[in-house]
């Protein structure tokens, strides 16, 4: 452990966390047991069905189904934060204002150059 740097933007894990690893007490270590072995014995169970070799349903994941219709509806599921503000004004804001800015400087010299006669056309009709 006093190897481990924390990275700038990210929390350091519970696993490396000295307070939340050594100063457990017995009821918050009793509650993770608990939940370890719930979570053991609901994967030994996937693992049993999905190694059936007489299987004739379909075995449903329920993480998996979850993860499914989320992304099938993200809408209901998506929530507004900072990081997703700055990343729909960058990609959608941004973008259109810069456009604007080249085509707009870009016409602007173009059309004095044509007032000034200094611009070189190259499909001149007229001579």
């Amino acid at each position: 452990m006093a190897d481990y740097r924390e990275a700038p933007l990210a929390t350091r894990p519970k696993t490396l966390d000295p307070n939340e690893y050594f100063n457990l007490s017995p009821d918050q270590r009793r509650t993770e047991e608990e939940r370890a072995a719930l979570r053991a014995n609901l994967k030994r169970q996937y693992q049993m069905q999905f190694n059936n070799p007489h299987k004739r349903e379909l075995i449903e994941d329920p993480a998996l189904t979850r993860w499914v219709h989320a992304r099938a509806n993200p809408y209901q599921y998506f929530r507004a934060t900072n990081k997703t503000s700055l990343l729909g004004a960058i990609f959608g804001v941004v973008p259109l204002f810069v456009m604007y800015y080249v085509f707009k400087t870009d016409r602007d010299r173009r059309e004095e150059q044509i007032r000034a006669g200094t611009l070189e056309r190259k499909f001149n009709l007229s001579s």
